[in-house]
């Protein structure tokens, strides 16, 4: 495997001349070609002075999300918990109390949403990067180095040397959704707490993931900020606090992707890029451009296409307002048509239904991301991602919660700070392993429905579909490519 980045190797091999960068560990997000760079940094991104740090992160509220911003066991067991000194006894920017964070990961998102902010972050010290496209780790340290004016960021393609080092207290995981799982579960047995992206691959991963992260009392951050934007917390608690009535029905929207089948020519690897550590646990395939960068999610070994990758935001929205973030629905039938013909092979046209035991229906079909839910006394809901709350009436619109009703937990810093939060209390973030893998768990059972072309029955409790061996075998964590595995 690759060296560097572990203990006292402060860097990966010598880099090499390459400066593309054609395939990458790190997740990528589409707008930036489509809407270009100036866009994109311009409409993350400001700063302003702060007395003590220097600078702190003002995020906007107003930009899309990925689509759209696109723009070990060596660790010991005493690594249970983060070597951190309580911010009580030496202050929250201590430097003894900073929790040192390993990134594995570096693509456009890696380093565009999840990096950037790391670092504006004073309870954060990043002290390490991993990717497997040589170019992007390179660039992720010149970020690191930048902004902490020193040359000391160790780098490396293989992650298991971040995961190796006792002074790493958390990683930040930006891959591929066919690694998710993998990497979160050796983290957390290496004793590292976890924020990760979604989704899982399959729901059995998922629930391997969850045991994992409980069994050994590690904080896991399921990584997406829709619980930090106003309009979305707005409108669960609105539902929560029956302003529309009884929920009886709710809409999402989410987008169609890909346009295009995807080239399945193979071409050479890139010499800078490892392309085995790239594929990890997935079936080995011929390397393409095609497969790799922000395509990996319309190929089934890699990710479950569009419906995982976009219904995670707003599925976890309905869930949020249902009161049913860790159970999900009982029934699922859908319809739809995958890519064929090229290289791509997930979802591509589809309308699914769910229906939950209390009655509620929640369809979901293609088209501008938006949520609307819809009962007795009215409707509340956006259209567009992150568009600006519309509801049936003014009153429900304006409604107040009062200080007696329900409160659902937010923080308004951030998917990042809220994470970093956790690690020094040891509670729950805002959307945490368990809620994170029902969440997905919604997203596998669309395009499962869909697969089998039938109407199926779910068991939330037992978490298998009842009567339907088809079903349950689809359900299954999936064989891994030798060495790699789950087994503990």
């Amino acid at each position: 495997m690759m060296s560097g980045g572990s203990g006292a190797r402060p860097s990966a091999r010598p880099p090499t001349n390459a400066v593309t960068s054609p395939g990458s560990f790190g997740c990528d997000c589409g707008a930036l070609r489509r809407c270009g760079r100036a866009w994109f940094w311009q409409g993350i991104f400001c700063w302003r002075a702060n007395a003590w740090f220097g600078r702190m992160w003002v995020m906007t509220r107003h930009i899309g999300r990925r689509a759209f911003l696109r723009v070990s066991a060596a660790a010991g067991a005493f690594l249970s918990f983060p070597q951190i000194v309580s911010v009580e006894l030496l202050g929250a920017q201590s430097p003894s109390n900073r929790i040192n964070v390993g990134f594995i990961g570096t693509g456009d998102h890696g380093t565009g949403w999840n990096l950037r902010r790391y670092l504006t972050l004073p309870e954060a010290k990043v002290l390490v990067v991993c990717d497997v496209d040589g170019a992007r780790m390179r660039r992720a340290k010149e970020i690191v180095d930048e902004q902490y004016q020193t040359k000391d960021c160790a780098m490396t393609k293989d992650f298991r040397d971040v995961l190796a080092r006792k002074d790493i207290d958390a990683v930040m995981i930006s891959t591929p959704d066919h690694w998710h799982t993998l990497i979160s579960v050796m983290a957390v047995r290496a004793g590292k707490d976890v924020q990760c992206e979604k989704p899982t691959l399959s729901i059995d991963e998922g629930k391997i993931l969850v045991n994992e992260v409980r069994k050994h009392g590690k904080v896991f951050q399921t990584s997406t900020e829709d619980r930090s934007i106003p309009v979305y917390h707005r409108m669960a608690e609105l539902v929560r606090n029956g302003r529309i009535g009884k929920v009886q029905r709710v809409e999402v929207v989410l987008p169609k992707q890909p346009t295009v089948p995807g080239d399945p020519t193979p071409q050479p690897v890139p010499p800078d890029l490892d392309y085995d550590m790239w594929l990890g646990p997935a079936p080995w395939a011929p390397y393409t451009k095609d497969r790799v960068h922000f395509n990996f999610r319309w190929i089934e070994d890699y990710s479950g296409g569009i419906i995982c990758d976009w219904g995670t935001h707003l599925f976890d929205t309905a869930q949020w307002a249902l009161d049913m973030e860790r159970s999900g629905p009982v029934e699922i039938e859908g319809t739809g048509t995958f890519w064929k013909g090229g290289l791509y092979n997930t979802i591509k046209d589809y309308d699914v239904t769910f229906r939950y035991a209390n009655g509620v229906v929640m369809t979901c079909k293609p088209g501008n991301p938006s949520i609307r839910f819809i009962g007795t006394d009215g409707w509340v809901g956006n259209t567009g991602w992150r568009g600006e709350l519309e509801a049936s009436s003014n009153e429900i619109k304006n409604s107040k919660i009062g200080p007696d009703e329900i409160h659902l937990y937010t923080n308004p810093e951030g998917e990042h700070h809220d994470f970093l939060k956790c690690v020094k209390t040891r509670k729950d973030p805002y959307f945490p392993v368990d809620i994170g893998h029902r969440v997905s768990t919604v997203c596998h059972l669309a395009n499962i429905a869909i697969k089998v072309g039938r109407k199926l029955k779910w068991d939330p409790a037992k978490e298998e579909f009842i009567g339907d061996d088809a079903a349950n075998a689809l359900r299954k964590v999936r064989p891994m490519r030798k060495p790699w595995t789950l087994d503990g």
